[in-house]
């Protein structure tokens, strides 16, 4: 039995939080919700996952802060992260990937989309 990949999902809508938790766990994953973008490098230095589903629209800090702060960090710099946000205008996912995404998605996020980008990168 290989050990569940886990997978922080940092969310601050909790509908949608709840809807990729629920939706990964059922898929086999170990998932950890964070609501408050604040709390996603300490989650994540915990957590150690081998993804972040991160949200762009988070209150307090902006989800590409907290992508470049993960992409500096040489402990979590490896990690993948998959960006998911409401706000797709046209060149954020260009910026979005240049911060360090290895993944993006626009909301409404369907799940066979959601489930493949989250399959190609753990």
């Amino acid at each position: 039995m290989s050990v569940a990949k886990r997978i922080l999902v940092v969310e601050d809508n909790d509908l949608n939080r709840k809807l990729f938790c629920d939706l990964l766990r059922a898929k086999g994953f170990e998932v950890e919700p964070v609501a408050d973008g604040r709390d996603a490098i300490e989650k994540t230095r915990l957590f150690m996952p081998h993804l972040v589903v991160m949200d762009i629209q988070l209150p307090n800090i902006s989800g590409m802060d907290l992508i470049e702060a993960i992409k500096a960090d040489e402990e979590l710099k490896a990690i993948p992260i998959l960006a998911v946000t409401a706000y797709a205008g046209k060149g954020d996912e260009e910026s979005i990937r240049d911060a360090g995404a290895e993944g993006y998605l626009a909301k409404p996020v369907s799940i066979g989309p959601f489930m493949a980008a989250v399959n190609a990168l753990v």
